[in-house]
């Protein structure tokens, strides 16, 4: 079986007077289940890597190979669409529309690939949400939950059309511990009971150690690549799930 995600010699460089190297040369490969923390001090790459990853960006130089397609030289539509059916992404704010529902946020990736009749995406999204303890607030918009639920929407919405890959960029970042703790969770469970990957770019190292493997960049480049051999991350309950 293939790596869900392998790349080689991948390198960012933003063109200016002074050249600015956001990535350096990183080769990884990443398997099926995996729950990833990448680390390292600010202004290091963390998630410059993970958006040349999940195909936000483009490298300068080096090969991105995920779920087995090759996307070097893809044209813009055929990368957005392998993005879509392949990645669910999670941010460090929730980015969900104010305008529309919890339900129609988790509706979108859905609307966009376009696979499920209108009833098919309510029913999953409703699903999606009652998994992770939002049962009751379907039909609240984002300004009628707190930051926690905010975010549990967005993992609904990252899960919507049942991606392999799960990547997160400081997905507690602006949560108190409490919520902190609950999204971890969630994340820890999408790989132990869902099968999931996901790959979390993180400052908090308490979440850090308690991943299956630990990325560590300094100035673009990956110094360690470690996995943890002690690691206390616990399946969430059956209400995350």
């Amino acid at each position: 079986m293939s790596p869900l995600i392998e790349a080689r010699g991948l390198t960012r460089i933003l063109p200016a007077t002074v050249p600015v190297t956001l990535v350096r040369d990183v080769s990884l490969t990443i398997g099926e289940r995996e729950f990833i923390a990448i680390t390292g001090p600010s202004g290091s790459g963390k998630s410059s890597l993970l958006y040349l990853l999940g195909l936000l960006d483009e490298p300068t130089e080096g090969t991105l190979s995920l779920a087995g397609h090759a996307t070097l030289g893809l044209h813009d539509e055929a990368r957005a669409k392998l993005r879509l059916a392949t990645i669910g992404f999670v941010f460090q704010f929730h980015f969900l529309l104010p305008e529309f529902t919890a339900r129609e946020n988790v509706e979108i990736p859905m609307r966009k690939l376009g696979r499920l009749s209108p009833g098919e995406m309510s029913r999953r999204a409703t699903e999606l949400l009652a998994a992770i303890g939002l049962a009751d607030h379907l039909d609240k918009r984002p300004d009628q939950l707190s930051g926690g639920q905010r975010q549990r929407v967005a993992v609904a919405r990252a899960l919507a059309n049942d991606p392999p890959l799960v990547l997160a960029d400081e997905p507690t970042g602006s949560l108190d511990s409490t919520s902190s703790e609950q999204v971890f969770l969630i994340l820890a469970d999408l790989v132990r009971q869902r099968g999931k990957t996901v790959v979390a770019v993180t400052h908090d190292l308490d979440i850090a150690s308690r991943v299956d493997r630990r990325i560590h960049l300094v100035d673009g480049k990956v110094v360690s690549d470690d996995c943890n051999k002690d690691k206390k991350a616990e399946p969430a309950t059956s209400d995350a799930r």
